[in-house]
């Protein structure tokens, strides 16, 4: 295919991507003018969500007692090497 074809088969469907996007706003201003269908079933209220309470975390440090048994992560326990 030469690129003159090629730019025919591009711009041919550029056109048709135009023409179905036309369409598509004709099809949701027909739908915003039409306003809510009356046979629809109405959904039910949605039920406001509640917020979860927050936690306040302190600026002190951390007691390091808390720590002294821990692995480091990814380097092994503190007393034996890493492979």
């Amino acid at each position: 295919m030469s690129e003159q074809e090629e730019f025919a088969a591009m711009r041919h469907r550029l056109d048709e991507l135009v023409e179905r996007v036309g369409e598509l706003e004709q099809t949701v201003d027909q739908l915003r003018t039409a306003g809510p269908a009356t046979s629809a079933p109405k959904p039910s209220e949605p039920k406001p969500q509640s917020r979860p309470e927050l936690v306040t975390i302190p600026d002190t440090p951390y007691n390091h007692a808390l720590w002294t048994d821990s692995d480091d992560e990814g380097l092994g326990a503190r007393d034996r090497h890493a492979p």
